[in-house]
């Protein structure tokens, strides 16, 4: 075998062997940080309605759990 033959079959060995672990970069998930609401007041029904709430009070995200309006940010 000549060299540019064995250069070869060992490129054609790491693609193959790089394409079998994925290939792909994992992004780290920011956690969230939970608090109840305090502005919402009655039964939580709408996670839409919970999630206004939550924006006014500084949160990026709320839902309900249960009866109760949970808010929702980054940590």
């Amino acid at each position: 075998m000549g060299l540019s033959v064995k250069v070869f079959v060992v490129l054609l060995l790491l693609l193959v062997a790089t394409e079998e672990q994925g290939g792909s970069v994992q992004v780290a998930l920011a956690r969230d940080c939970k608090s109840d609401s305090h502005k919402f007041h009655g039964a939580c029904f709408s996670d839409t309605n919970c999630a206004n709430v939550c924006q006014t009070e500084g949160f990026t995200r709320g839902k309900c759990d249960g009866i109760h309006c949970h808010c929702i940010k980054d940590c």
